[in-house]
């Protein structure tokens, strides 16, 4: 059976690959002319990369079809101390036969006895690389044969050297480091390059080097100079960093360029903050709206991912739609996305209920809005612990933590202001500079809580190295949103982190621009004064009575008890006097009760 991407394959190929299933090679040989010929003339044909796994008998356990850059391998069971005993043939059907980054990630992560690549250019053979396993400092480490012949591969005693291999692993104890170390390259701005080594944090990623270089103009092949991308090859070897990260988002001929000269897995930025969005995402909402955003921005890129879209290549990018079997099918990946969008417009009603319930109890709407990590679910968590209605249930606070992104479900409670009136906070999902634009689109739904605001609080971290630029990137996403113009309060948080003179300069850069407040959140200071500050902001749609209703006619007191904010309560001779904040709808109905009416 031939697995992978057959469908529209001509039978007269099938039944070649189907030839080499019966074979059986000596157990010394790398591979045999006659399988050689098959595969060189299938893949030209096709223009696809072909696979052949055989086992240390001799005998082919697998043959599979790929695309123009990738192909499946069969599962392999992974011993401890020893290779596997599978040696994968597969070729290269651009004329390289250089091994590439997901060659070399296959054979350690599955310690293959060696994986082989045929180069093949206008139907023949080119050259031959061959990929072993070696061991340096107790790590796994790939040992390249490059540029072989056909004579020099037939000839090749496979056996003795992969006995050789097998003592060395036998003898060592290995660290089988699976985790990913980083080198970040950037040519934007060093800010902006710091802040890129924090998302990768954020993703339990180590970055063991920062390149920047300062360009005018991005290279289209490379993003960066050639020659700066082989400094950046070089240091990967040096470093033994297994992942490179570029600042900004790059085309899919680009990541596949850089692969192939730097020799490991690239992904760009807009990679790694929906990485960071996948593994944080918990509700059923949230989960879909980075699904969704992830297949959009993949749906563009399908010709030249090689890495990030392999079952083998592991780690960050391939979390999501991307490890299902290769779903990289433009028809697929539509399907998909129509099922999600269709999901999120459910639960887009669910959530305009619900709003529209808030709407008809007029109950003002104040949002959270601001950069990741500006302390939006801190400030959430104090406002509701200190203003919390006298007669809601205590429900369970907003994660918190000193990191990127760690808010992405937005939650709405109800508090109360220091006049009584009752308002709705929202805490939003954190903005960033260079948020992908697939993402503010998948999030509109959860957003629109922003939209339909009354207020805005822009919560900035005053103590942050580049606050200005932090609070520029706000600006640009809430543009986008169409909501730059709502009324705002600037809430510059943490103050307790930054000098008196510091924030003096802050606020005397801002004070024309918005209405602002400091605050620290962690320590509870000015919280009052920002409540206040929003009951000022806010117009006071409700009116002041006083009532006197008769005890005949007690179930008006209770509606009022149910719909109005009583500010006082008592009985009298005439009946129950009470004085309530109310609405017009109310207003109207108890018109007639009205004290001196």
């Amino acid at each position: 059976m031939i697995y992978g991407s057959i469908e529209g394959v001509k039978k007269s190929i099938i039944d070649s690959l189907e030839d080499i299933n019966e074979m059986t090679l000596p157990k010394y040989m790398l591979f045999t002319e006659e399988i050689l010929n098959i595969l060189v003339d299938s893949s030209s044909r096709l223009g696809r990369e072909i696979s052949v796994a055989i086992d240390r008998k001799g005998k082919v356990v697998g043959v599979a079809i790929g695309d123009s850059s990738t192909v499946e391998i069969p599962m392999i069971n992974i011993k401890e101390k020893k290779l596997s005993g599978v040696r994968i043939i597969h070729t290269h059907p651009n004329g390289n036969s250089r091994l590439s980054a997901i060659d070399n990630s296959a054979l350690l992560k599955l310690k293959l006895d060696c994986i082989v690549a045929i180069g093949i250019f206008n139907e023949k053979l080119t050259d031959i690389s061959v990929g072993f396993c070696d061991v340096k400092e107790n790590l796994l480490i790939p040992e390249l044969m490059e540029g072989l012949t056909l004579k020099e591969s037939l000839n090749f005693d496979f056996m003795d050297k992969v006995k050789n291999i097998e003592t060395i692993i036998e003898s060592n104890e290995i660290d089988e480091d699976n985790g990913e170390k980083a080198i970040i390259v950037g040519s934007d701005t060093e800010e902006s390059l710091d802040e890129l080594g924090q998302l990768a944090k954020a993703c339990d990623i180590p970055v063991l080097f920062s390149v920047f270089q300062n360009r005018s103009k991005i290279d289209p092949t490379y993003y960066i100079g050639k020659g700066k991308v082989e400094e950046v090859a070089l240091l990967r070897q040096g470093l033994r960093a297994n992942v490179v990260i570029f600042d900004d988002e790059l085309s899919g001929s680009q990541v596949r360029n850089l692969e192939e000269v730097i020799g490991c897995k690239v992904i760009d930025r807009t990679t790694l903050i929906l990485e960071i969005f996948a593994t944080r995402a918990k509700t059923k909402e949230s989960k879909i709206q980075v699904e969704l955003a992830q297949l959009k921005y993949r749906l563009s890129r399908l010709t030249g991912l090689g890495t990030i879209l392999s079952r083998t290549g592991g780690g960050i990018g391939t979390r999501g739609p991307g490890e299902k079997k290769l779903e990289t099918d433009r028809r697929h990946i539509r399907e998909t996305v129509y099922d999600l969008t269709s999901e999120l417009s459910k639960i887009k009603k669910t959530r305009e209920t619900q709003r529209e319930k808030r709407n008809k109890q007029n109950i003002p709407q104040v949002s959270l809005v601001g950069y990741t990590n500006s302390g939006k679910s801190t400030l959430r968590n104090a406002l509701y612990d200190m203003a919390m209605p006298k007669d809601s249930i205590e429900k369970s606070k907003v994660f918190e933590a000193d990191m990127l992104f760690a808010t992405l479900d937005t939650t709405t409670r109800a508090i109360n202001l220091l006049d009584n009136r009752l308002i709705t906070l929202t805490d939003t999902v954190g903005f960033v500079r260079k948020l992908p634009h697939e993402l503010v689109e998948a999030f509109k739904s959860t957003l629109e809580e922003v939209i339909y605001s009354e207020i805005l609080i822009h919560v900035v971290d005053s103590s942050a190295e580049y606050v200005d630029e932090q609070i520029e990137a706000v600006e640009d996403v809430l543009s986008e949103l169409g909501v730059e113009d709502k009324s705002m309060i600037l809430a510059l948080n943490k103050i307790d982190n930054i000098s008196k003179e510091g924030l003096e300069e802050l606020i005397n850069r801002y004070k024309e621009k918005y209405q602002i407040v400091s605050i620290s959140a962690k320590e509870n200071i000015n919280l009052e004064l920002l409540l206040e500050t929003i009951a000022n902001k806010l117009p006071n749609k409700l009116k002041e009575v006083e009532y006197v209703i008769p005890y005949s006619e007690q179930s008006a007191v209770a509606y009022l008890h149910r719909n109005a904010k009583i500010i006082e309560s008592t009985y009298e001779d005439e009946g129950t006097y009470i004085k309530a904040q109310v609405d017009d709808e109310i207003y109207n109905k108890c018109r007639q009760f009205i004290k001196g009416i």
